[in-house]
């Protein structure tokens, strides 16, 4: 299942991908990453996760980096400007970085290939009431268009979706 997937993001198509645990959600973002320009944006739930997952990445070679809120603002600084001058593949953040402004206006000047949406049942499960900053991703991906860059394409990756996670 990991080639439609990938097939359908590089085809320039939202999608969403159910795949089981251990089924290489992942590599269903992580490999158009590296195939297109500019920067893939990966929002995934848990810091633990994106850690892994960044690991394994610069063990290979690949250049990734995570903002999050342990880091100090020079740190971060030094990450956003990474990622604005291509250095950075692929930037893990918390849904809740996109109600940070200045993460926001950073973003403006960043070629966007990819919008990532890790542990995608999240947004469902979430959004409503525990982490409301899910519910701003449609958003600040249509604010991100309306500055003059294209809108990238989504993929939303999980593993559990019952049929209401499927249709919210």
């Amino acid at each position: 299942g990991q080639f439609e997937v990938i097939k359908s993001v590089l085809s320039d198509k939202d999608t969403l991908a159910v795949r089981p645990t251990g089924a290489g959600k992942s590599l269903c973002f992580q490999i158009p990453a590296l195939l297109m320009e500019g920067l893939t944006i990966v929002v995934s739930p848990l810091l633990a996760l994106m850690k892994d997952q960044i690991d394994a990445l610069e063990r290979q070679g690949i250049a990734s980096a995570a903002i999050n809120s342990t880091q100090s603002i020079s740190e971060q600084s030094e990450i956003i400007h990474r990622a604005i001058t291509g250095e950075t593949k692929l930037l893990y953040v918390a849904p809740e970085r996109f109600s940070n402004r200045q993460f926001l206006s950073a973003m403006r000047g960043c070629e966007i290939s990819l919008l990532a949406v890790d542990e995608a049942h999240c947004i469902s499960e979430w959004g409503h009431d525990f982490r409301t900053a899910y519910l701003n991703i449609g958003r600040v991906a249509r604010e991100y268009c309306a500055s003059g860059s294209s809108i990238p394409p989504i993929v939303a990756l999980t593993g559990t979706a019952s049929k209401i996670v499927l249709k919210d």
